[in-house]
């Protein structure tokens, strides 16, 4: 999860909330893309999951992030006295803690491809670093493989507290996606409000197919769990309120103040006020903004109010000054270089986005659906208005890799951003997923046993 915002402006009214998102517009010279990627820290000698302090004499996670500081010179991030992220110089990325101490890089704001892919192979090197120097791995996946929830430690930063508070209050799987989850995602630019709604339309649609082709979450607790992706199948049940599809977003009329609107009434967490977080879980933004807020009467909401609760809603895709892609599991470093490939292809090519939202555009909002809650457990077997989604995977991933190829954004050997996309065009090509042959290397070649992955996955 992002960092919180520090922006006291006050704010007046609805207008400035949607002004605050259309502030994000850029011209199409001006897109970047920024990739986020998220992975279980894990003692090498015994499999067991990493604290905060450290266990048995071993280092925890606030000595990675210390080594990395050491390493990096990046400014730490501070929680009630404790470090518990990094952040990059001139908004140049940052990293952070997810709830169960997954290690999080936000990646910087970039132009290529390319550049996401240099950025991820060096902070994987560094990480491992000093990683190793703790007898410390990381191991990438959508879903933890091994521990149960008891057994995954919780990171010391506040908001966690009041989240883990609220979460079984509004689904039965909250706490699941807090401590057991983890995910790649990638953040595009819009030039107009038309633009963010096609491209919001286009990406809500697919993510279902982004979530089969990067699915790599068939394990709970040691075992099987019938799941291609347990991360996805989590979110049906996690906050309704707060995450899904957006059916809205299909409407004659979506706009930014439409995204607003439904911001508005989504159940805040949290307001923050210098260092103390205030519990307000259940209270609506609508009311901070109107100085009713029961927890906090006569409180009125600021712009860094705002960008904090738009960073607590969690749809497939999110609107903040930029889209976010948030479909899918994380994986090995080709797969969290495809991500971004895959979405970059359709949605910065016009021809490409073109095409894409003529293939989505019939589609209704309850097949929208099915395919959703079909996709955790089907994959790329799922269907969805007579075809299957392994099929529909080769088409979509055609688009993606001809729109990369007219931007002709070349490295030093000269290759085109389209080569990011080879690994996950291999599994459309095989149907065959990262959780269809996890499942199968578990069941043949490990005998029944979990621990493989953490050598086999590690990254």
């Amino acid at each position: 999860m992002a960092r919180d915002v520090s922006d006291s402006t006050p704010v007046s009214g609805k207008g400035e909330l949607i002004a605050w998102i259309a502030a994000g517009e850029k011209p199409a010279s001006a897109f970047r893309l920024g990739t986020e990627h998220e992975k279980f820290p894990f003692y090498l000698h015994d499999l067991s999951p990493v604290p905060y302090e450290g266990a048995g004499g071993r280092g925890g996670i606030r000595h990675l992030l210390e080594g990395m500081q050491e390493r990096l010179g990046w400014e730490p991030i501070m929680d009630a006295g404790r470090v518990i992220g990094l952040a990059g110089p001139e908004g140049g990325g940052a990293i952070s803690l997810e709830p169960g101490g997954q290690f999080e890089l936000s990646g910087a704001p970039v132009a290529t491809l390319h550049e996401t892919a240099a950025e991820l192979s060096a902070h994987l090197t560094e990480a491992n670093a000093v990683a190793q120097a703790h007898g410390i791995g990381f191991v990438s996946l959508g879903h933890s493989p091994l521990w149960t929830r008891g057994e995954t430690p919780m990171m010391p930063k506040s908001r966690y507290g009041i989240m883990a508070n609220y979460m079984p209050k509004v689904g039965t799987r909250g706490l699941d996606m807090m401590f057991r989850t983890c995910t790649v995602q990638v953040n595009l630019d819009f030039s107009t409000e038309a633009d963010m709604v096609k491209k919001l339309r286009v990406s809500l649609a697919l993510q279902p197919l982004a979530t089969a082709l990067f699915a790599s979450s068939p394990f709970t607790e040691g075992a099987l769990n019938g799941m291609q992706s347990m991360r996805s199948e989590i979110w049906r049940d996690t906050d309704k309120a707060r995450s899904g599809m957006l059916a809205f977003a299909f409407d004659e009329a979506m706009s930014y103040e439409s995204y607003v609107d439904w911001a508005l009434d989504v159940p805040m967490y949290f307001v923050k006020r210098g260092p103390t977080y205030h519990d307000v879980s259940g209270a609506s933004f609508r009311e901070l903004l109107a100085g009713t807020l029961p927890q906090l009467p006569g409180e009125r909401a600021t712009m860094s109010d705002w960008a904090n609760h738009l960073g607590t809603l969690f749809p497939e895709v999110r609107l903040k000054r930029f889209l976010e892609m948030r479909g899918a599991d994380a994986g090995p470093q080709a797969m969290l270089n495809a991500l971004p490939a895959f979405w970059v292809g359709l949605l910065y090519d016009q021809a490409a986005l073109d095409a894409a939202w003529d293939i989505v555009r019939p589609w209704t909002a309850e097949q929208r659906q099915g395919l959703r809650d079909a996709v955790p457990a089907q994959g790329l077997n799922a269907t969805i208005a007579g075809r299957k989604l392994g099929e529909l995977a080769r088409e979509v991933l055609a688009l993606s890799r001809d729109g990369l190829a007219r931007r002709a954004r070349r490295d030093a050997a000269g290759r085109d951003e389209s080569v990011y996309l080879d690994p996950v065009m291999a599994i459309a090509d095989s149907a065959t997923t990262l959780a269809d042959d996890l499942v199968r290397r578990f069941r043949d070649d490990w005998q029944g046993q979990i621990a493989p992955v953490f050598a086999q996955e590690r990254i």
